[in-house]
């Protein structure tokens, strides 16, 4: 059993480029629980970091783009929504965001995990100093690999 403050989280990258978004979410939601480490215990924050970039590239399968709705609740009756094809277009992180934290448990270190996610819509991002490591996410009868990989362009 592991405790708070014997894990040391570790940086990793991951490129959304034409990756299905239920899929991408579930395994970095897996990460971030810390369900990829051995020693996993559901009561400490044993998740790693994950760096997401190019989140305007995800895809979904299917019709979704056009019929899936994204709701919230403004204060006034009746709740304002949007398709998935617009929200890519206003806020291109918030759809991969938004299936992560819905996969993450409902307690209280769910809002700790969701903070070591970082999503970017382009290819660049501002993590550098931490040298995350480049990744590809692979599952082998349902067990979650992370595969390390050279950075591309290197």
């Amino acid at each position: 059993m592991a405790k708070p403050g014997e894990i040391q989280p570790r940086w990793w990258l991951v490129d959304a480029k034409d990756k299905i978004v239920g899929r991408l979410a579930s395994d970095i939601a897996m990460i971030l629980m810390g369900k990829h480490r051995p020693e996993y215990t559901p009561h400490v924050d044993m998740g790693d970091y994950v760096v997401v970039i190019n989140a305007e590239k995800v895809v979904f399968t299917g019709k979704k783009w056009d019929q899936k709705e994204y709701r919230w609740y403004t204060g006034y009756p009746g709740q304002h929504s949007e398709t998935a094809r617009k929200r890519l277009q206003r806020h291109p992180t918030k759809i991969l965001t938004e299936a992560v934290r819905r996969m993450l448990p409902k307690n209280k270190l769910a809002y700790k995990m969701l903070r070591k996610l970082k999503v970017y819509a382009g290819p660049e991002h501002p993590h550098q100093a931490q040298q995350p490591q480049w990744i590809e996410l692979t599952k082998h009868r349902g067990v979650l690999t992370l595969k390390p990989v050279a950075a591309p362009g290197t």
